[in-house]
């Protein structure tokens, strides 16, 4: 992998997804400002297309989620929504499941995945940074489920995810009212790790891509999911989870390097086996 980055755009031709790789991360930047970055076909499309990428290249340590201009994703593409439910809306829940899908590889992706939240995380674009393993916020940015300020059901995870993050009490009322509140607010301290100011976010992700690109991807891919089967199980059985992963995770290259490197005094160069 190059040094610096390279960028092309993928998203049924359409640019919908701008895809820029940053040393060992993978940026993918929504670019549909005039929509806020709205969910369509093409933007689930580049997103697919931009995880393929980062998933078969060994030299991608992570990936970064975030929006072009003043919104990280608003949601579905309500003209679009409309339009698909014409008839008997097959059209529209076919584009729901697809969602759901790709909302779904997003949480179980092998590689460590960063909400960099630019601005307006609303619906669908908080139901994306739910499933984000984390999550920096600049500090203009406003969050919120939304759904019903158009009379709408989350579609897209955030009635099961919302409340395991932030609780569910606090959940309830963001789904009730579709009120959104700045990423500065303390009902977020359950989802989002840290907010900087609006023109240092891109600095501050560039340098947590960095760290985690020091880290070994094998460590973090086993971790990830001891994490998520976790969340799961009841805490016996995530301890034995934990303990068998432990013992298997030994037998590793990575494990080895580490400590060969922690006995010679110097950094670990981690193989990802």
């Amino acid at each position: 992998m190059t040094e610096g980055v390279a960028q092309d755009q993928t998203g049924a031709g359409t640019g919908a997804v701008v895809v820029e790789q940053r040393g060992a991360a993978v940026w993918l930047r929504i670019n549909r400002p005039d929509a806020l970055n709205s969910l369509n076909p093409d933007v689930v499309g580049g997103l697919e297309q931009g995880l393929d990428r980062a998933e078969s290249d060994a030299a991608v340590r992570c990936v970064v989620l975030t929006g072009t201009g003043r919104a990280f994703c608003a949601g579905a593409d309500l003209k679009f929504v409309r339009q698909a439910g014409d008839g008997a809306g097959e059209a529209q829940n076919r584009f729901l499941e697809r969602v759901g899908v790709l909302l779904g590889r997003i949480e179980t992706f092998p590689k460590p995945v960063i909400a960099a939240v630019n601005g307006l995380a609303l619906a669908g674009g908080l139901e994306t940074v739910l499933c984000c393993d984390i999550v920096v916020a600049a500090s203009g940015a406003r969050l919120g489920d939304a759904h019903a300020n158009y009379g709408l059901l989350p579609g897209g995870g955030a009635s099961i995810r919302l409340p395991r993050k932030i609780g569910v009490n606090r959940a309830k009322q963001l789904i009730f009212t579709g009120d959104f509140l700045p990423a500065t607010d303390p009902t977020w301290a359950g989802l989002i790790n840290s907010v900087v100011p609006d023109g240092e976010l891109e600095q501050a992700v560039n340098a947590l891509t960095d760290t985690l690109a020091s880290r070994s991807p094998l460590a973090m891919r086993r971790a990830k999911q001891l994490v998520n089967d976790g969340l799961e199980q009841p805490m016996e059985t995530g301890l034995r989870l934990e303990l068998l992963a432990s013992a298997l995770h030994q037998h590793s290259e990575d494990m080895t390097e580490g400590l060969r490197a922690f006995q010679e005094k110097r950094s670990p160069q981690f193989s990802g086996r």
